[in-house]
């Protein structure tokens, strides 16, 4: 797999401004409806979404920062679902996949985890989408923060983000 980001020093990444904004911008650059809904209440965790959302946990994106061989890389997955590290290394042909820990996430990208959106991020970043997530019409993604999101056809958020689908999940 290519992948276009770039490990190493996190700080340099990190944008600047609203990160809502960024993933507003990202949809609107790409022809995708403005469909960012704000919530009161948080959509931290997958639980906290479906509530929020009113969907199924299975509906919910979670938006997982990977490092693969220490470069970015995202794993999409159902909200039912965990990533098995292996499953990523073999897609990837890595040696090295590990979740990077949310300072981490926040430096490079500027988003928060609970808010971390599947698009909007400072450079291309490599995505992998769990198959899973095809069983799904709609799927509802965080927006760049705990209480904003959006809903996406998994077909589109596979062209939003040049990922790939594969079997992700443990």
């Amino acid at each position: 797999m290519t992948n276009k980001a770039t490990g190493g020093s996190p700080e340099r990444h990190h944008p600047s401004g609203d990160p809502v904004e960024k993933v507003r911008a990202f949809l609107r650059e790409r022809g995708y409806p403005d469909s960012i809904t704000f919530s009161h209440e948080t959509i931290f965790t997958v639980d906290d979404a479906s509530r929020a959302v009113g969907a199924p946990p299975a509906h919910i994106l979670k938006s997982l920062v990977l490092l693969v061989d220490e470069a970015p890389l995202l794993a999409l997955m159902s909200g039912i679902n965990k990533v098995d590290a292996r499953k990523v290394r073999s897609a990837c042909s890595a040696k090295k996949v590990r979740m990077a820990d949310p300072e981490y996430v926040y430096r490079w990208s500027g988003f928060q985890v609970g808010g971390v959106p599947p698009v909007g991020y400072p450079e291309e970043i490599p995505a992998l989408l769990d198959e899973d997530l095809f069983l799904y019409s709609v799927v509802w993604a965080a927006a760049g923060s705990d209480h904003a999101f959006f809903p996406v056809s998994p077909e589109d958020l596979l062209k939003l983000t040049g990922g790939r689908k594969c079997p992700l999940r443990k």
